[in-house]
């Protein structure tokens, strides 16, 4: 691409690739002719037109509910050109779409007929204009037809749109608040593309097979724009299938894909049925991002594709892209998301300092594909940005290299008495489990605690494993109050609507309330035996708690890591014993502990008596020696 003519809005990006290369192929899907640059151009002025004549301009917002495919890649390209594209997840339910819809305040919503009814309903209700596009299978792929009874100004001319106006807006996941409005300008999104394409270094040859949903901005402009930026190809498939991706592999060839982690999984365990697709396919790379990729992920994508896994580090308020670890020759490090991408990194404390390399703390970004602010909400924004530094909310640190590590979501890090966890790196110890297939580490309520760990786990099929054996094999590697105290084993981890396994709220979801982050506490038994009254003295004074039933559980109670070393240094003390730290997962009471101490001391006293015996075989003939062991 001419320097002289880097575009900078939408409807610039595709006019500089129709005029240079008006024949060159631009999208292509399934079961459909190819479309061209110059026939995408084409579609993009006819829906202006249209969009014009229904009075729709330059920062009109217009929402869209359509399925993935190249309709909805066109509808997305042709409104964002015109106007302000407003995508929402088709999947919503009327409640959802009419918080949304009602949020958004479009001019229009674009639907087609099947798709997303409740949209439709909510829509009249609202009075909102509703206009109807039917795809046209016999054309090329991303052809279709708008109709509306509402035609507004007929004669209305066309408007084209400047870099600072708004050609998307999104809305923030809301985990944990009400969704906020991220609007984005044509600016931010065709930097965030140069940006991508830079990175990749994608060019005209390159073609990329989209799985992600185009109401995301993954897909939206990692994929998407990104590749029409570079004057490639895209494959616009239905949404993401597992057992169809190694079919749209051979048949279209492309040379990258980019996926949400639990895709990749996905793909994953369909690769042993599909060595012969993959030994003929075109890859060059696979991408990541929209959520952390434990390195044994990537390390199986690398040997089953024989390709480099570019981890990148995207979200909606920065167009997208953030980081990304580079192509070879240079290096990648797993666990990292790599490099700047586009917009300055910086690690900031609480206050808004800037902290040093290696020092963890929130991350922040600045640059030209960073949003300006979120909608109507000055508090939003107050919270959001310092001296200019967007606060991204990550938790994280950069290396010698720049490189950037993160460590969580900072509402997701798990508060558990004071004590800080990053459910990422309990989640990559699990994973490291050969029975584990998936595993996301989550925060459970705790009454006493306030927070408490807990995992949920998906299995290899066929491979069964216990709760105590995958707490055993995290305590072996990681500090004790990091080991879940609660391991679900679930055929499948919730997820969002694009693919991502979601921490908050999934204690919810999955029913563990704080009466029940791990077993229930029981009813008040007294210590019976000497070793029970003396332990249970031991916990009272540690734990502060005046009476303490045998069959009480120790982290229930309050017990952490800090009072459980010294309940071990006070049995050591009183018994001689030394116990192991596990003993606070595997049996975590009174009454358990005394059953360990006294079955720790009977071991040694027959170590000590067998040490006597065979001392005294030393100093007998060897016939008196047979003799003796034989009795």
């Amino acid at each position: 691409m001419n320097p002289a003519k880097q575009p900078i809005t939408v409807a610039e990006l595709i006019q500089v690739q129709a005029q240079n290369n008006p024949d060159r192929i631009a999208i292509v899907a399934p079961k459909r002719a190819s479309l061209t640059y110059g026939g995408l151009r084409d579609r993009i002025d006819q829906t202006a037109t249209i969009l014009s004549t229904l009075g729709i301009n330059p920062n009109d917002r217009v929402a869209v509910v359509l399925p993935n495919g190249p309709e909805m890649a066109v509808a997305f390209l042709a409104i964002a050109a015109t106007a302000t594209c407003a995508p929402l997840n088709p999947a919503y339910r009327e409640q959802e779409f009419d918080f949304y819809l009602s949020d958004l305040n479009p001019k229009a919503l674009v639907i087609q007929p099947g798709v997303g009814e409740p949209a439709r309903i909510v829509a009249k209700q609202r009075g909102i204009p509703i206009i109807e596009l039917f795809p046209q299978l016999e054309a090329e792929a991303g052809s279709f037809s708008l109709i509306s009874e509402n035609l507004a100004n007929p004669t209305a001319q066309i408007q084209n749109p400047e870099s600072h106006h708004i050609a998307l807006v999104l809305h923030t996941s809301g985990t944990t608040s009400r969704p906020k409005i991220v609007p984005l300008t044509h600016s931010n999104l065709c930097t965030s593309a140069s940006n991508i394409r830079q990175t990749l270094n994608l060019s005209e040859s390159d073609r990329c097979l989209n799985i992600m949903p185009l109401f995301h901005i993954h897909g939206l402009i990692a994929v998407l724009l990104s590749s029409l930026y570079a004057g490639a190809s895209i494959v616009c498939s239905p949404g993401f299938y597992a057992p169809q991706f190694f079919s749209w592999i051979e048949e279209f060839q492309p040379t990258w894909y980019s996926a949400v982690p639990t895709m990749h999984q996905s793909i994953l365990a369909q690769t042993q049925a599909n060595r012969e697709i993959i030994s003929h396919s075109k890859l060059r790379f696979i991408r990541s991002s929209s959520a952390s990729l434990a390195p044994q992920i990537m390390a199986q994508l690398e040997a089953t594709f024989n390709v480099p896994v570019i981890e990148a580090y995207g979200m909606t308020e920065a167009s997208h892209q953030m980081a990304s670890n580079p192509l070879p020759p240079k290096e990648r490090k797993p666990g990292s998301v790599g490099v700047a991408a586009g917009p300055e990194i910086a690690i900031m404390n609480e206050t808004g300092h800037l902290l040093s390399i290696g020092e963890i703390g929130e991350v922040a970004i600045k640059g030209a594909n960073v949003t300006q602010g979120y909608e109507n909400n000055p508090k939003a924004n107050t919270e959001a940005f310092t001296n200019g530094w967007f606060r991204t909310g990550d938790l994280g640190y950069l290396d010698d290299d720049g490189y950037l590590f993160l460590k969580g979501r900072i509402k997701e890090i798990i508060n558990r008495a004071g004590e800080k966890i990053s459910p990422r790196e309990v989640d990559e110890v699990l994973l490291e489990h050969p029975a584990v297939a998936q595993a996301l580490t989550f925060a459970a309520p705790h009454t006493l605690l306030g927070e408490d760990v807990a995992a949920a786990v998906v299995l290899k099929e066929g491979i069964t494993v216990s709760e105590l054996e995958i707490k055993e094999f995290v305590a072996q590697k990681l500090a004790d109050f990091k080991v879940p105290r609660v391991v679900l084993f679930l055929d499948e981890i919730p997820k969002g609507p694009t693919g991502k396994l979601q921490r908050i709220g999934l204690a919810e979801k999955l029913g563990l309330t704080a009466s029940n982050p791990t077993a229930d506490l029981v009813e008040y038994a007294p210590p019976q035996t000497i070793n029970e009254i003396k332990l249970a003295e031991i916990w009272s004074q540690v734990l502060k708690i005046e009476k303490i039933g045998i069959h009480n559980n120790f982290f229930q109670l309050g017990g952490d890591s800090i009072l459980a070393a010294q309940i071990v240094n006070r049995v050591r003390e009183a018994w001689g014993v030394e116990l192991s730290f596990l003993i606070f997962f595997q049996q975590p009471t009174v009454a358990n502990m005394a059953i360990e101490i006294a079955q720790i001391q009977a071991e040694s006293l027959e170590s000590e008596e067998l040490d006597d015996l065979l001392a005294n075989i030393e100093s007998l003939s060897e016939e008196e020696s047979q003799n003796l062991l034989n009795e």
